[in-house]
């Protein structure tokens, strides 16, 4: 795993061997999504939430970016603690891991981010709720987005917010802005 563009570009992540409850997104589908992004909005001093941190890849990818605040929440104690030495060896001084549930901390948040990423276990049950919390609660600041990675089996056409997607193989990127 690799960080592919700005100030820790070409920089490798090398995760636990043992991740029984974390998919890491691939490289290709990573960079397919920071094309879209740096299309569509500037990530220099943006506000970002990364749900279900994993092994904190899309964070440390928004922090070579510019990014000005990140927030990640992850509950798992292995990749917790993974994440935390990962931002500690990178210098990364603008960023914050909650070790949490997401729902709980879903529950909880009233901020409003400018970029909101999740990227939730493939056999989440309740992975359809997230787009519903995270567009009724306006945690997405205007002009912002929310991406939800989850397998061709889940679809968000009829959802509120819904913008579009994008199809990397089993890897969708659904987009999701700010309701009216």
């Amino acid at each position: 795993m690799r960080i592919i563009s700005g100030r820790f570009g070409g920089r490798k992540i090398h995760p636990p061997t043992n991740m029984p409850h974390t998919r890491p997104t691939t490289d290709i589908a990573k960079e397919g999504l920071f094309n879209i992004l740096q299309n569509q909005i500037d990530l220099e001093n943006i506000r970002t939430l990364d749900l279900f941190g994993g092994t904190g890849s899309i964070t440390y990818e928004l922090a070579s970016r510019g990014a000005e605040e990140m927030v990640i929440v992850e509950k798992d104690n292995k990749m917790f603690d993974f994440i935390k030495q990962n931002i500690e060896d990178l210098k990364i001084e603008n960023c914050r891991v909650i070790k949490s549930d997401v729902f709980r901390f879903l529950e909880n948040c009233n901020d409003n981010f400018d970029f909101i990423f999740a990227g939730p276990p493939y056999a989440l049950d309740t992975i359809d709720d997230l787009p519903k919390i995270i567009v009724e609660k306006k945690l997405i600041a205007p002009g912002g987005l929310f991406v939800l990675e989850h397998t061709p089996h889940n679809f968000y056409e009829d959802y509120p917010g819904y913008l579009k997607h994008r199809n990397y193989g089993s890897t969708i990127f659904s987009f999701f802005g700010e309701e009216e």
